[in-house]
C-alpha cells in the first residue's frame, strides 16, 4: 500500500489524528482469539519492555552535555543528524539493551530509543530557558522590574514571543529550589529528576517486520493492523513472539480516502488506546468563515461565527452561543480547596514526625498521602471531562457554521490579580491549555485550522467601532459599575451594546480575519499563530451591522378582515367523543386547562391508603413528609388486600348439583 497522498491543485496535506480502540486479536499461527484482558496483557508486557530500555537512555543522558549535542543537529564528524529520534540516537551511538535473557527484535529496540530521544530533544528548550532565567537572576524574584524583563526577555532565545507566565512558574521553581538547598541550581537537570518513560508503543519507529496497518477492502472504515507482541513478560527467544491481528474501527472523521499510518498503542485503564495518525488533503484557499472563540470564567467559552465578504466587510453570523460550566468548575474549586487543606495537614503531621519511623502518626501520615492522590485522581479527571466536553463543544459550533478556521485567544500569559483571592485562583487554574489541545485535536480531524490571535483589547473595544466601551453590570442596571455588560459610548453613530463576552468573539474573529496573511507556525510547538497587530489591518477588522429587513411601505394590499364586537371562546364544532372516563373525568367541549401540573409542597389532608407515612417524632419535619406523605411525594406502597377487594366472581354461581 503506497503511502504517498495524491493532491490535486489547490490542494496541501494535512496530518491529523485520531483515537482508536483495540478491542480483541487473533493469534495468526495458532488462530487463537484473545480477549481484552488477554490483548492488555500481551501490550503490557510488550511497553515494558520498551518502557524500561527507555528509562534507562534517559538516566545515562540525561545531562546538559548529550542534551546539547543531540539538539546541535550534528554529530561528531559534521554530518548532519536524522530527524527520526531512533536514528540521531544511533549516529551518536546511544544504544540501548533488554535485561539478560531477555530477547527482543531490533524495533522493540528502535521504540525505545525513539520514545527517550523525543524527551531529550525538549529538554533542550527548558534547559535554555532555565539559564536564561539564572544568568538574570532578578533581586526580587517575585517583582521583576521592567528592566529586568527586558534582560530575561533578550537571554532567552525567541523571549520576545515568550508569555511572561512561563518565565514566572519557572522563577517560581527556582526559588523553591534555593529555598530547600540554600543555593541556586546549577541547571535544568539539577532542578529536574530524568522523567518517567511512559508505557506506549510508538509503532511509527518500526517498519513491516514489526507491524503493518491496512484499510479493509469492502469497509473503508475498517483497518486491519498486524503487530508482534510476546507470549510472556520476559521472551527468552524469538519463539516467545508471535504476530497478533487486531481489527479497528476506524471514526468517522477519517476520510476514506486518508493514508493511514502507523499508530501509538497507549495503556489506559483496562484498555488499549490507539491514536491512529493519518494524512489527508484540503484545499487551500483564504478564509472566509471564521469561529471566534473567547474565554471567561463562569461562562467558560463564547463563540461565535463571522464571514469576509469579498468586498472586505466582516457580518457576524447570529448571535453566538455560549458553554457555560459554572457547576463543574465549582465542584473544581471544592476539590482544590479540600486538596490544599489536605497537603497542610499532611506538612504538619511530617513535621511533627520528623525522622522517626515509628511515630504514632506515621500510620495517619500514609491516609492523608492516599487521600492527597485520590483527590489529584479526582481533579486530574474532571479536567479531562471538562477539557473534552468544551472541545467538542467548539468544534460542533465551527462544523455547524461550515468555518474553516478556529480563532482563539492566546492568554498563555494571563496571570490573575486584583480580583480577589478566589477569583485569582480560579482565574489561574482554569484549563484553557488543555482545551486549546483538544481543539486543535479535534478540528484537524474535521480539516479545520486553529489559530491563537493577541488577546489586545478583544474585550476593551467595540466591536463595530472600536471605540472603548463602558461596562455595566447587567441592561437593566445602566447606571451600576461592573464588567458583564458592554455599552459603546457612541450612541448615535454605533450604539451596539450586548454581552462583554460576545463582543469579544466578534472582534476575535475579525481580528483573525483581517490577519489571516500574518499567520505563521511557532517552529517550537508547530502551532498555527498571529504574534503581532498591524494598525492598518486593525482598523478593517469591525463587524458591520447586517440591514434589518422590515417592510416600511404599510399601505394596504387588501380589503380589511372583518371583526366581530364580541368574539366567541374557540369552541370545539361537536361535542367530545364518549370514552372511558379517567378518574377526575373529562372535559365535554372547550379546551383542556394548558397549564403545567404543579405538585404540593406538602402533604394533602385527604391521603390515599397506600401512600407511605414518615414518623415525625422529632421537631425537624422534611417539608414531603407533613400530615403523612412521606419523604417523597411519589413514594407509594403496594395496594393491601383490604384496600382493592379482589371481585367476588362465586356469589352469583347457583349449585352444580
Amino acid at each position: 500500500m503506497s503511502r504517498k497522498l495524491p493532491l490535486g491543485e489547490g490542494e496541501v496535506a494535512r496530518t491529523a489524528c485520531a483515537r482508536g480502540l483495540l478491542r480483541t486479536g487473533v493469534v495468526e499461527k495458532t488462530g487463537e482469539v484473545l480477549s481484552a484482558a488477554a490483548l492488555v496483557e500481551r501490550v503490557g508486557w510488550a511497553a515494558g519492555l520498551v518502557s524500561g530500555m527507555a528509562a534507562e537512555l534517559l538516566a545515562g543522558h540525561w545531562n546538559a552535555a548529550d542534551v546539547d549535542v543531540l539538539a546541535s543537529g550534528v554529530d561528531a564528524g559534521g554530518r548532519k543528524l536524522p530527524s527520526n529520534a531512533w536514528m540521531a540516537l544511533r549516529r551518536l551511538g546511544w544504544t540501548a539493551a533488554p535485561a539478560d535473557g531477555v530477547r527482543v527484535n531490533d524495533r522493540i529496540v528502535r521504540m525505545a530509543q525513539e520514545q527517550a530521544g523525543r524527551a531529550l530533544r525538549s529538554a533542550h528548550w527548558r534547559a535554555e530557558l532555565t539559564s536564561a532565567v539564572l544568568r538574570t537572576w532578578p533581586g526580587d524574584p517575585g517583582r521583576r522590574t521592567p528592566e529586568e524583563w527586558d534582560r530575561v526577555g533578550e537571554a532567552v532565545p525567541g523571549g520576545r514571543s515568550i508569555p511572561s507566565s512561563v518565565i514566572r512558574s519557572r522563577t517560581r521553581q527556582i526559588t523553591a529550589f534555593d529555598k530547600k538547598h540554600g543555593r541556586l541550581p546549577a541547571g535544568v537537570f539539577e532542578l529536574e529528576t530524568a522523567p518517567r518513560a511512559a508505557r506506549m508503543l510508538l509503532l511509527s519507529a518500526c517498519d513491516g517486520q514489526q507491524a503493518t496497518i491496512e484499510r479493509g477492502e469492502h469497509d473503508p472504515q475498517r483497518a486491519l493492523l498486524r503487530l508482534q507482541l510476546p507470549t510472556r513478560p520476559d521472551p527468552r527467544s524469538y519463539r516467545d513472539w508471535t504476530w497478533v491481528a487486531c481489527p479497528l474501527t476506524l471514526p468517522p472523521t477519517i476520510p476514506p480516502g486518508a493514508v493511514l499510518h502507523l499508530p501509538t498503542l497507549r495503556l489506559v485503564g483496562n484498555k488499549v488506546r490507539a491514536d491512529l495518525a493519518y494524512t489527508h488533503a484540503v484545499s487551500r484557499t483564504s478564509r472566509t468563515v471564521a469561529l471566534g472563540v473567547d474565554w471567561g470564567l463562569n461562562t467558560l467559552l463564547s463563540a461565535g461565527a463571522a464571514r469576509r465578504h469579498d468586498d472586505g466587510r466582516i457580518t457576524a453570523l447570529g448571535h453566538g452561543a455560549q458553554f457555560r460550566a459554572a457547576g463543574i468548575l465549582a465542584k473544581q474549586h471544592r476539590l482544590r480547596r479540600l486538596s490544599e487543606h489536605l497537603h497542610a495537614k499532611a506538612d504538619q503531621y511530617q513535621r511533627l514526625i520528623d525522622a522517626d519511623e515509628q511515630h504514632e502518626l506515621s500510620g495517619r501520615h500514609e491516609v492523608l498521602q492516599d487521600e492527597i492522590r485520590f483527590v489529584s485522581d479526582r481533579r486530574s479527571n474532571l479536567n479531562d471531562a471538562l477539557a473534552r466536553a468544551a472541545a467538542r463543544w467548539t468544534v460542533d459550533q465551527a462544523i455547524a457554521a461550515r468555518a474553516t478556521v478556529i480563532y482563539l485567544e492566546d492568554l498563555r500569559s494571563m496571570e490573575a490579580g486584583g480580583m480577589g483571592r478566589t477569583t485569582n485562583t480560579r482565574l489561574s487554574q482554569t484549563v484553557r491549555g488543555q482545551i486549546a489541545d483538544r481543539i486543535r485535536h479535534l478540528a484537524a480531524e474535521a480539516g479545520i485550522a486553529v489559530v491563537t490571535v493577541p488577546p489586545r483589547n478583544t474585550s476593551r473595544h467595540c466591536p463595530r467601532c472600536l471605540t472603548p466601551l463602558r461596562h455595566r453590570k447587567a441592561p437593566d442596571r445602566p447606571t451600576t459599575p461592573g464588567w458583564k455588560w458592554a455599552l459603546c459610548p457612541d450612541r448615535a453613530g454605533c450604539g451596539w451594546q450586548g454581552d462583554r463576552d460576545h463582543g469579544a468573539w466578534q472582534r476575535i474573529a475579525a481580528r483573525g480575519l483581517t490577519h489571516q496573511a500574518k499567520t505563521v507556525t511557532d517552529r517550537a510547538t508547530g502551532q498555527m499563530v498571529i504574534r503581532t497587530v498591524a494598525d492598518p489591518l486593525e482598523t478593517q477588522a469591525v463587524i458591520t451591522p447586517t440591514t434589518q429587513t422590515s417592510r416600511a411601505d404599510r399601505s394596504k394590499t387588501g380589503p380589511t378582515r372583518r371583526h366581530t364586537t364580541r368574539p366567541a371562546p374557540r369552541r370545539r364544532g361537536a361535542p367530545s367523543p364518549t370514552g372511558p372516563q379517567g378518574p377526575a373525568g373529562k372535559r365535554p367541549e372547550g379546551h383542556a386547562p394548558t397549564d403545567p401540573r404543579t405538585l404540593p409542597r406538602a402533604a394533602h389532608r385527604h391521603q390515599g391508603v397506600t401512600t407511605i407515612s414518615t414518623p415525625t417524632t422529632r421537631r425537624h419535619r422534611p417539608r414531603g413528609a407533613a400530615l403523612g406523605a412521606g419523604f417523597h411525594l411519589h413514594a407509594h406502597a403496594t395496594p393491601p388486600q383490604w384496600a382493592q377487594p379482589m371481585p367476588d366472581t362465586m356469589s352469583c354461581m347457583g349449585s352444580l348439583s
